[in-house]
C-alpha cells in the first residue's frame, strides 16, 4: 500500500501555511529545579520553514525595529535556502557578540514584523539563535587575524558596551587594551545575568574570540591606581569610555534600611558569584520573598528566588500587566514557574519586627491616570486602599539611573552636560581629540542594546579617526 506523499511547501505562501514556531522550551516543573538555560534550538528543517515565512518586505520594518539594524531579510532568505553558514556570516557582520545578545534581546524586530498584525510574526529570534549555534559548532569562532595597523586604542569598560567596541576595533587590525576595575571580564554579563537565561560558557566563548584577536585585558585596578587620562592619551592613539547599564535605583520609603531588604541585582550577583555582595548573604529558602518592580531584573529575581527554594514569591508592580516594562516572554516564564503578581500596588513603607528584620510591605492601590511622557499611564494612589503584604525578604528591582562619569583626577577635563552626561559630537567623540564615549554615559539609562549600538558606532568612528591620522602621517 502506497503512502501519500506530503505536499511540497510553496515558499510564497509559507507565511500563512506555516504556524510560527518558537525555540523549544523546557517545562516549568523541570526548569525550576536547576539553573540551566530553558530554551534549546530549532532543528534545521524547522529553521528553514520558519525562515520561509519571511515575506521579504521592500521596506523591512524589522530592520528598523532592531537596535543594531541587523540585515534580517538577507539572512532569512539564506536560511530558507539551507545556506546556514552564509546566513550566520551576514548576521555576524552587523551583530557582534550575537550569541550573547540573542539570548538577552527583547526582540523588538518581531514587534515590528508586518506579520505581527496576524499575531504570528516571523520567529526572528529563534532563527537567530539557531544560526549562532549552528555556525559556532562549525568553527565560526575561528576568527582570522587581520593585518595590524600599528594603532593602539584603550577601551575603558569590560562590559557589553566596551567588549562590543573592542571586538569591532580588533577586527579592523588595531591593538586593543580593555581596562576595568572589576576582576572579571563581562561586567553584568558575567555576574548580573542568571544562568537560566545565559550560561557562563556563552560569554567565555566570546572572551576567547577577543583574546584570539589579540585583545588584552587589564582588570581589577584599585581606585586611584587606574591610568590617568593623560597617561591613556600618551600611551594610546584613541580612548573609548562606555557603559551599557546605569546605577540601580534605591527605594525611598520608611523601613528601607531594615534587615532583609536588598537590591535585587545584588541577589542575582550573589547567586552567580557564590559570595555575598552587600555584606550579608541573602537567604530565601523557605521564606516569603517580595520583589518590588516590574522590569527584567525583577523577573530574574522572582525566578532565581523560586529556584532558591522560597516558600512564596510575589511581585508588586505599580501599573497593570499591560504596562509591565519586562519583556512579555520573561513575564510569562516567571508566571509559569510559580511567581505571583499583584498589580497597581506601590510600597509606601516596609514594616519590621522587634529584631529589626523586615516583616511586611505596606502598599497602596493605584488608579491609572493620563499617560506620562513615555506613554504609560501615571499611577495615582487611591485613598483608603492601603494593605499589607507579609514578607521575610524584600528585593528591590526598580530599574536604573544614569551612570555618572568619573570626575576624579584629570578625568574632570572631559566636558559634561548640566545633567552630567558626556558631551560628544555626531561621531561620539568628545571635545578632546581621540577621546570617545557612548552608552549610558552619553544618553542616560536605557536599553543595553542602545549602548551596544553606540559602541559599534564609536568603533567605526575611531577606525576612521585612526586611518585619517595614518593618511596625514603618510602625506607628511
Amino acid at each position: 500500500m502506497k503512502t501519500e506523499a506530503k505536499p511540497m511547501l510553496d515558499p510564497k505562501f509559507a507565511w500563512c501555511q506555516v504556524p510560527k514556531a518558537e525555540a523549544p522550551k523546557r517545562s516549568a516543573t523541570e526548569r525550576v529545579g536547576d539553573f540551566l538555560e530553558i530554551y534549546s534550538f530549532l532543528d534545521e528543517d524547522t529553521a528553514r520553514q520558519q525562515a520561509m515565512r519571511c515575506i521579504q518586505c521592500p521596506e523591512p520594518t524589522c530592520v528598523e525595529g532592531c537596535p543594531l539594524n541587523n540585515r534580517i531579510p538577507e539572512w532569512m532568505a539564506l536560511t530558507a535556502e539551507g545556506r546556514f553558514m552564509e546566513a550566520a556570516q551576514v548576521l555576524q557582520a552587523t551583530s557582534c557578540m550575537e550569541e550573547v545578545f540573542s539570548r538577552l534581546c527583547a526582540h523588538p524586530c518581531e514587534a515590528r514584523c508586518i506579520l505581527e498584525a496576524r499575531g504570528e510574526a516571523v520567529a526572528i529570534n529563534a532563527i537567530e539563535r539557531f544560526l549562532n549555534d549552528y555556525a559556532h559548532a562549525r568553527g565560526l569562532t575561528d576568527v582570522a587575524l587581520p593585518p595590524l595597523t600599528g594603532f593602539k586604542a584603550a577601551v575603558m569598560n569590560a562590559g557589553p558596551c566596551g567588549l562590543s567596541c573592542a571586538f569591532d576595533l580588533a577586527r579592523h587590525g588595531h591593538a586593543i587594551t580593555v581596562f576595568d576595575h572589576r576582576p572579571e571580564i563581562g561586567g553584568l554579563l558575567a555576574h548580573g545575568i542568571p544562568a537560566f537565561k545565559m550560561e557562563a560558557d556563552v560569554l567565555r566563548l566570546r572572551i576567547e574570540m577577543l583574546e584570539k584577536l589579540g585583545v588584552q585585558f587589564r582588570l581589577g585596578a584599585k581606585p586611584g591606581l587606574a591610568p590617568s587620562l593623560k597617561e591613556l592619551r600618551a600611551s594610546f592613539d584613541a580612548v573609548f569610555f562606555g557603559a551599557a547599564v546605569g546605577q540601580v535605583k534605591t527605594l525611598e520609603v520608611p523601613g528601607a534600611d531594615l534587615r532583609g531588604v536588598h537590591q535585587g541585582l545584588a541577589f542575582i550577583m550573589q547567586k552567580n558569584l557564590g559570595a555575598a555582595i552587600e555584606g550579608a548573604r541573602i537567604e530565601v529558602k523557605g521564606r516569603r520573598v517580595v520583589v518590588l518592580g516590574g522590569g527584567d531584573v525583577a523577573m530574574d529575581c522572582l525566578r532565581t528566588a523560586l529556584r532558591g527554594g522560597a516558600r512564596d514569591v510575589l511581585c508588586l508592580y505599580r501599573r497593570d500587566a499591560a504596562h509591565l516594562p519586562a519583556n512579555q516572554f520573561e513575564y510569562e516564564n516567571a508566571r509559569e514557574e510559580g511567581a505571583r503578581f499583584d498589580f497597581r500596588a506601590s510600597p509606601v513603607a516596609l514594616l519590621g519586627d522587634e529584631q529589626g528584620r523586615v516583616a511586611g510591605v505596606r502598599c497602596v492601590r493605584n488608579a491609572l491616570a493620563s499617560p506620562e511622557p513615555d506613554g504609560r499611564p501615571r499611577p495615582v494612589p487611591e485613598p483608603g486602599t492601603e494593605f499589607v503584604v507579609p514578607a521575610d525578604v524584600v528585593l528591590v528591582a526598580l530599574g536604573f539611573v544614569s551612570m555618572p562619569f568619573p570626575t576624579d583626577g584629570d578625568l574632570a577635563e572631559v566636558p559634561l552636560t548640566a545633567s552630567g552626561l558626556v558631551v560628544v559630537d555626531e561621531n561620539l567623540m568628545t571635545p578632546l581629540p581621540g577621546v570617545f564615549a557612548g552608552g549610558t554615559l552619553v544618553r542616560g539609562a536605557g536599553a543595553f542594546l542602545d549602548a551596544v549600538r553606540d559602541a559599534r558606532k564609536a568603533a567605526r568612528a575611531i577606525d576612521h579617526y585612526l586611518l585619517g591620522r595614518m593618511k596625514r602621517l603618510v602625506a607628511a
